[in-house]
């Protein structure tokens, strides 16, 4: 069972999985929170219907590098492999 780590944190067992990677509280924080609200999506197609745009905005909050380059496609599997 996830440590409760309060109410910032929205998804503590996901913040725990990425904390173990290695991934700062910051870093952690966002992405266990943005997949808790659903802007996040690991398995659905609620990526592939966001923009462009919003994708990039997505890549540059939780930190994906090269973002600049990448087409839509490649934003969507970088933000679900991230």
């Amino acid at each position: 069972m996830a440590k409760d780590h309060g109410t910032q944190i929205k998804n503590d067992a996901v913040y725990e999985k990425l904390r173990d990677k290695g991934a700062s509280k910051e870093k952690a924080a966002r992405i266990a929170n943005a997949q808790a609200n659903g802007s996040l999506d690991s398995g659905g197609g609620k990526l592939e219907e966001r923009s462009k745009a919003e994708l990039y905005d997505e890549a540059r909050e939780i930190g994906i590098g090269g973002r600049s380059k990448m087409d839509k496609a490649a934003l969507v599997k970088a933000i679900r492999d991230h």
